[in-house]
């Protein structure tokens, strides 16, 4: 048995190949598995629990039927659906994950995050994070009408895709530090991201002198991508 991991699948109605990759997957390697971890940005945008998109609909039949099956579907927000909440988690099936998670796979304590928040060199989208991370902020979001809340969405995936596209590619990556300072503050020596869309495995000297792993999961951009962790070790999949 194996457990798998995807992040950074960013659905949208103008790419339904993402789509069909998904469902492809989710009835496919997910319905062999132990468990599956969606680790952040599942979706470009989410502007919340009632106003759901048909993908998002056929999504949570899906998910939940793994669940259902036995095979339990975690779900960690990501810096574009940090708005997906408990109503549509319950649809689907899905157990909503703290930020940062450590857990157990088949012996290795491995720290789950997102990886947003391991690029503190970008000042200008951590000063958006802590702002959108506040509950009395989301609330007030929420409370807007579905056309507004769409708006919002557009005009932040825009100053998102401007901001990218002048960023330098150091600021956009993680800081070492900040990893360094997550491998010490879990005391593990693994641990499993998305975010950055630069898919690798990295090495990291430890405090302890040891040597920790760094596995960056690829989003879906040209193809479905896949993390499958057994007690044999990690290996990547595509679909």
């Amino acid at each position: 048995m194996s457990t798998l991991f995807i992040s950074d699948l960013h659905l949208q109605d103008s790419r339904p190949e993402v789509q069909q990759w998904l469902l492809d997957f989710l009835k496919g390697a997910a319905s062999e598995a132990q468990a599956l971890y969606i680790l952040g940005d599942l979706f470009e945008y989410w502007i919340g629990d009632d106003a759901l998109s048909p993908m998002a609909r056929e999504l949570a039949r899906e998910t939940a039927r793994l669940n259902a099956a036995g095979i339990p579907c975690h779900f960690l927000h990501g810096n574009r659906d940090f708005l997906l909440g408990e109503e549509y988690a319950a649809r689907a099936g899905l157990r909503l994950l703290p930020e940062e998670i450590v857990v157990d796979l088949y012996g290795l304590p491995t720290l789950l995050l997102h990886g947003d928040t391991l690029c503190t060199d970008d000042l200008e989208y951590q000063a958006f994070r802590q702002l959108s991370r506040d509950p009395a902020w989301q609330t007030a979001v929420l409370a807007q009408s579905v056309e507004n809340r769409l708006r919002m969405a557009q005009e932040a995936r825009d100053a998102s895709m401007k901001h990218t596209g002048s960023a330098t590619m150091d600021i956009m990556d993680v800081n070492p530090d900040a990893v360094s300072a997550a491998f010490q503050r879990h005391g593990v020596r693994r641990m499993i991201h998305g975010h950055t869309h630069r898919p690798a495995v990295h090495r990291h000297d430890l405090a302890d002198g040891s040597v920790g792993e760094r596995i960056v999961l690829a989003d879906w951009d040209r193809n479905g991508s896949y993390l499958q962790v057994s007690a044999d070790g990690a290996r990547s999949g595509d679909l």
